[in-house]
């Protein structure tokens, strides 16, 4: 692959993952559209993830077609509570014996994230294995990557690369299928029944 080729990739792959995270905080519809979100993740995917590419085109129809009420009504149900979750964004959950939080695996996570230099967001008051956060450090990872090729530091790069097969190998890949499921499953919105096959489709794509 040459250079250039390699930062271009490594540069979609870094929006993919950042946009795809955006998805997951509280929904506000007229800040994801006036960012033109849905437009970039499906340009990106064109290049990296054709088959995903249909997915991202209904997230924009569903969004475009829900009132912002009617998708936080459905996040809440979701991710959020009070009552039980129909999709938990955790990934110990699925990874963890008895489906508990803030076992192993989330600390593992969280060891990941403070090898890189990186705290909690005061202003992020939920789990670290939180889908947005595992999905935002996959970004990060190929940022770190791009920034290394661009500086033609080839170790760097490659150090960086293995980081990503790791975190998205052991951490993320491993639940992200019965998490998107059951986002499927409970959603009463299309928007997330589409982000939930953009994420799966695209997450469990070998190019990744």
């Amino acid at each position: 692959m040459e250079p250039n080729e390699a930062i271009v990739n490594s540069k979609v792959r870094e929006d993919c993952f950042r946009l795809l995270s955006a998805c997951f905080y509280e929904p506000q519809k007229q800040l994801l559209l006036d960012e033109e979100l849905f437009e970039d993740l499906t340009k990106s995917l064109k290049h990296l993830c054709p088959s995903a590419v249909v997915y991202a085109e209904d997230m924009e129809k569903s969004i475009h077609n829900s009132t912002e009420d009617e998708l936080r009504i459905d996040y809440a149900k979701l991710f959020v509570g009070p009552f039980e979750l129909r999709a938990p964004p955790y990934g110990s959950v699925y990874l963890e014996e008895g489906r508990r939080v803030m076992g192993d695996t989330t600390m593992e996570v969280i060891g990941t994230y403070e090898t890189e230099g990186l705290a909690k967001s005061e202003s992020f008051q939920d789990l670290p294995d939180h889908i947005a956060v595992e999905l935002e450090f996959m970004s990060y990872l190929f940022y770190k990557e791009r920034e290394a090729l661009e500086k033609s530091d080839a170790e760097t790069a490659r150090m960086f690369a293995e980081k990503q097969d790791v975190f998205l190998n052991n951490y993320l890949r491993p639940w992200i299928s019965p998490f998107c499921e059951k986002m499927k499953e409970g959603s009463e919105n299309g928007f997330y029944k589409a982000l939930a096959a953009c994420l799966d489709t695209f997450v469990l794509d070998r190019k990744q």
